[in-house]
């Protein structure tokens, strides 16, 4: 079905930790011919470039300052994460359990989190503008306060969340390839430590008004693009030009 003519569309997607919301907003912004933004890829960035300066974490002016002058560069292609500071590819690095162990300290730093979320609100607006990755068609930007500090004004907004039980089995199964006692135990900590940090300074497992839910507890990784997909067509007037990648799972 070809997309009808209209002006650039911002799709954002919120979250607690292992609802999917990266694995589902790629392929949304896939399915849509969307460029994506992953916001919480800005923070680990961040914690990374802090760490690789030798700074204290607890240190929030040091921190502040450090990510005001940080050369991060986003890359907007659903299909290839490009995250580079100073040149310097940080993908892998970003992922590594040293960062998410420390990346709350960063992420709950207010001076921190207001500096991103401008960084954010005009790599959103840049997909706005013909010439852009998406040709001005838009983006798909998720994240933990996305649809109520970044993109409030978003075409779509959608809270995307599952169980406990669901979370933690997805996170485990990324991180250790399996989603048994041990790794889930393993992996408990991260997850709920990181949703009960971050929710000290941002609400994102109560929708805000305006925002839909959609629960994926019981549903699989088609099923969940689906439901956003109906959301965003419903709302937003916004219907898929590519077709469905059933490669990934949540």
């Amino acid at each position: 079905m070809q997309h009808e003519e209209r002006h650039p569309v911002v799709i954002a997607v919120d979250g607690p930790s292992g609802s999917g919301k990266s694995s589902v907003s790629k392929a949304v912004a896939r399915r849509l011919g969307l460029a994506y933004l992953d916001t919480g890829a800005t923070y680990r960035a961040a914690t990374w470039w802090c760490l690789h300066l030798g700074l204290d974490l607890a240190d929030r002016d040091a921190v502040a300052e450090a990510v005001r002058t940080m050369p991060l560069e986003m890359g907007v292609d659903p299909s290839v994460e490009s995250v580079l500071i100073d040149g310097h590819d940080v993908r892998e690095d970003i992922r590594t359990t040293r960062i998410s162990e420390k990346v709350s300290a960063v992420a709950t730093n207010l001076e921190v989190r207001a500096e991103l979320g401008r960084l954010q609100r005009a790599l959103i607006d840049a997909q706005k503008a013909v010439g852009s990755f998406s040709g001005g068609r838009g983006v798909v930007a998720e994240g933990r306060d996305i649809t109520t500090v970044v993109a409030p004004d978003a075409d779509a907004r959608v809270l995307l969340t599952a169980s406990e039980e669901a979370r933690l089995a997805r996170r485990a199964l990324e991180l250790h390839g399996d989603a048994g006692t041990e790794a889930v135990e393993a992996t408990k900590d991260q997850v709920l430590r990181r949703d009960r940090d971050d929710s000290t300074v941002v609400e994102f497992q109560v929708a805000a008004d305006g925002v839909v839910t959609v629960d994926s507890s019981d549903l699989d990784f088609e099923q969940t693009i689906q439901a956003v997909l109906d959301v965003v067509a419903q709302v937003a007037g916004v219907r898929e030009v590519a077709p469905a990648d059933t490669s990934t799972v949540l």
